[in-house]
């Protein structure tokens, strides 16, 4: 038997190298993904590795907010810095301070910052163990407080010399600095493509974070002193008041702290690795059960002959292995190409990636092999389990006649299938599973299956009435298109699975995307007054400058202008979203839907809740609630507002007054402005793209302009999505041509009598192409269906 499967192998292995193109496909993007997943994550670590290698020991304060962006702390003392010094063991220290700080071109162009890589501000250090950046031929260190030294990266696309002169963003207004030194970050130009800009430590703590503040202090130990040693002494010196951490482990948080923030985007591209090789199953499925019944006759022949049925399964299963295996390797190694080609993708639709040298894991290896081998193995157990059942003497007199399409038992299962998949995905939905993508996943997955095993029910009457106009329109050809389709029901549906998956999941997304398009733009219309949007680009760090609003506030075009800003708080046990908004002028331009309480009225001890999220807890206005933040520490704040409207402001928002004695770090994420009365729309917009051009990280827009903002933050992972789903599509057609390919070969001896009656080749090519219109129509047919049922969900 193992010669007989390895001579079938050899004698069709033409037939299948189209079913191992649906697996090379599916497992060359599983790897691809993982393979950029993992080079991802390694350079993240790498760097953070040789940022830490010399720090032995950090001291950080005690105060922390765990958020799903990473930890938030406050600041230490400076004086801290004299006391770790003084510690027995320690060898050198230094304080960390670090902010936003971005870079303006001479053509006035931001430099990183926004949706790409972060624009960084640090401290300069004077030792050497802690500080990763070397100087290029030329440069030094900043030494006063106009000076400032970048990042080569940013030194070639400003362009910037030593000695240019350049405007930077921070905190407060725009400010100019001269260039006194360039330095790369290692043997880098710079950290992943993020822009530098170093300053001398109090002007850095000037402008980045709070006078006589650090971040965090770093320490090299003596060489005999072990990094536990060394934290053990500091932590016994200084105090609760602060944490001290090894350098081992601080590498260890940051590292973990870059996973976590990657598991979304590491879910995103492994589902669509999923979805390709899911499709990939219905292809491998069909491919097997035409192949199985070509040679049913021969398996019948096998089984008179004294084979047993296990060994003509193993023999089937065997050729699924050897495909898989073969289609596997192929898959892992354009996994590569993959991979780099997905890292173009998403920067070409805006999203940068950084990324090192091409990481390979063993898992990789593992995980494609085991995925690519296991699914074309369970795509063919069940033709082959079919067909090794089939009694010896029936398969060797009788015709196959297809009757699927009528089996009451088939369509039970399928619509049973269905059920347990519509559960699945209700329970995710409305219940409380864990993980969520996976049990939503599961459902739609069921769904899929369950419609593919129903599929025949519905081929059958499908093609029937669909393809009713080709008898009369193409003759003949359009007659055996009709027929052919009908005939194999179960074929026809399968073939037609592939290309409804993928035309259900574009339909999904595309309902999805217009709906929350839809939504964006009445949210604006219903809770929005004012009348143009000031955009920053930024979303909880770096931001525009306070000052803006308040400049624009004294135009007499600006009836009033309103900064928003963005922070994490601790309220109720969890790290939560508190927006910070001017209770002086927020009221004119938001309407929030207040139902108790006056926002003017909030002060730097109140607090305004939703009225959900106050309903839930039994809140009522006068109540004090203890707030968390991570540079005062906790805070009892009186609820003063309830609100209805949380579209714009979420569950929480406090005053500027109580913001900014909670929040050194002050930023505005956007700013909404109302024109005066009498003063149209343009001249309002004139009057403040003027006052903004000083803030080059300021992106004025109306209304339609800020809608319009928003859709295309939609739009832009919308096409990246659509990319993804047409690898799908691809596969899908694949399956199509193969299915029909192999059908051919099934029909040589009825296409020759057909071609001896006097059938010519042009009708011929007519009937496949018409057939083929059939199943496409069939699936996308479908696919609509679901994709409407699953944009709805």
């Amino acid at each position: 038997m193992l010669r007989i499967t390895l001579q079938n192998l050899l004698a069709r292995k033409y037939r299948l190298i189209s079913t191992a193109v649906s697996v090379v496909i599916g497992v060359a993007f599983l790897s691809g993904s993982l393979v950029l997943i993992d080079t991802i994550q390694q350079t993240f670590d790498d760097l953070f590795a040789s940022v830490n290698e010399d720090v032995d020991a950090q001291v950080r304060s005690a105060d922390v907010i765990e958020t799903d962006f990473g930890d938030l702390r406050g600041r230490i003392d400076r004086s801290l810095l004299e006391e770790v010094l003084d510690i027995d063991g320690v060898a050198a220290a230094d304080g960390a301070v670090f902010g936003y700080a971005q870079l303006v071109t001479p053509d006035g162009e931001t430099l990183a910052g926004g949706q790409g890589p972060p624009a960084l501000g640090f401290a300069w250090t004077d030792v050497d163990e802690l500080n990763p950046m070397v100087l290029t031929d030329g440069s030094r260190a900043p030494a006063a407080p106009t000076e400032v030294v970048i990042d080569a990266k940013s030194a070639k696309d400003g362009p910037f010399a030593v000695g240019d002169t350049v405007t930077i963003l921070l905190q407060g207004p725009p400010q100019e600095f001269t260039i006194v030194g360039v330095a790369r970050f290692g043997t880098a130009d710079s950290p992943l493509g993020a822009s530098l800009a170093l300053f001398e430590r109090d002007t850095a703590q000037e402008i980045l974070g709070e006078p006589g503040k650090f971040d965090s202090i770093d320490v090299v130990a003596d060489p005999d002193i072990s990094q536990e040693d060394l934290r053990t002494r500091i932590d016994d010196a200084l105090g609760p008041e602060v944490e001290v951490i090894t350098g081992a482990a601080l590498i260890e948080e940051s590292q973990n702290e870059v996973a976590d923030a990657l598991s979304f985007f590491n879910t995103f591209m492994v589902i669509f690795a999923a979805i390709a090789l899911f499709v990939a199953s219905f292809i491998i499925y069909n491919t097997f059960s035409i192949l199985v019944a070509q040679r049913t006759r021969e398996m019948a022949l096998l089984r008179a002959l004294g084979a047993r049925r296990h060994q003509l399964l193993l023999g089937v299963v065997l050729e699924a292995v050897v495909v898989g295996v073969i289609a596997s390797l192929v898959g892992l190694g354009a996994g590569v190409v993959v991979a780099n080609a997905l890292k173009a993708l998403l920067e070409a639709t805006g999203i940068s990636i950084p990324a090192g040298d091409t990481v390979f894991a063993v898992s990789t290896v593992q995980l494609s092999l085991a995925v690519g081998v296991g699914v074309t193995v369970l795509a063919a157990l069940a033709p082959s389990w079919r067909a090794s059942g089939i009694a010896p003497m029936a398969a060797i007199r009788s015709v196959a006649i297809d009757e699927s399409g009528r089996s009451g038992r088939r369509a039970l299962a399928g619509l049973g299938v269905m059920a347990l998949g519509l559960g699945l995905l209700l329970w995710g939905l409305f219940g409380s599973s864990s993980p969520l993508a996976l049990t939503l996943g599961g459902g739609a997955a069921l769904i899929f299956v369950g419609l593919a095993w129903f599929g025949p029910i519905v081929a059958l009457p499908f093609t029937r009435i669909v393809g009713w106009p080709l008898d009369r329109l193409r003759g003949v050809p359009g007659e055996l298109a009709r027929e052919n389709a009908m005939r194999n029901p179960r074929r026809t549906s399968t073939t037609a699975a592939a290309l409804m998956i993928g035309v259900g999941l574009v339909g999904t997304i595309s309902i999805f995307a217009a709906s929350a398009k839809a939504s964006i733009a009445k949210i604006i219309d219903d809770s929005f007054v004012g009348d143009l949007v000031i955009d920053s680009g930024s979303f909880g760090f770096g931001g525009l400058s306070p000052e803006l609003a308040t400049e624009l506030n004294e135009l007499p075009e600006v009836e009033a202008a309103s900064g928003v800003r963005l922070g994490f708080a601790e309220i109720d046990g969890t790290a939560r979203t508190i927006f910070g908004i001017d209770p002086e002028t927020m009221g004119e331009i938001v309407d929030v839907g207040v139902v108790q309480g006056r926002v003017e009225d909030l002060g730097v001890d109140d607090l305004a809740v939703h009225t959900e999220f106050a309903a839930d807890r039994a809140w009522a206005v006068g109540d004090r609630v203890d707030v968390t933040f991570a540079a005062t520490g906790t805070q009892t704040l009186t609820v003063s507002v309830l609100y209805e409207k949380d579209e714009l402001t979420g569950d929480f928002f406090i005053g500027n007054p109580a913001y900014e004695a909670n929040y050194p770090d002050l930023f505005d994420f956007q700013v909404y402005v109302l024109r005066a009365a009498g003063v149209s729309v343009d001249d309002a917009l004139a009057a403040v793209e003027a006052v903004a051009a000083d803030y080059p990280n300021a992106d004025v827009q109306d209304l339609e302009g800020f809608k319009q903002a928003q859709a295309d933050q939609i739009n832009q992972l919308l096409n990246l999505v659509y990319v993804l789903l047409a690898l799908a599509i691809v596969i899908a057609l694949i399956g199509i041509a193969n299915t029909l390919a192999l059908s051919i070969l099934e029909r040589t001896n009825e296409l020759g009598l057909l071609r001896a009656v006097g059938m010519t080749r042009s009708q011929l090519r007519s009937s496949i192409r018409w057939e083929s219109v059939l199943i496409a129509l069939l699936g996308t047919s479908l696919g609509a269906v679901v994709g409407l049922f699953f944009g709805w969900v």
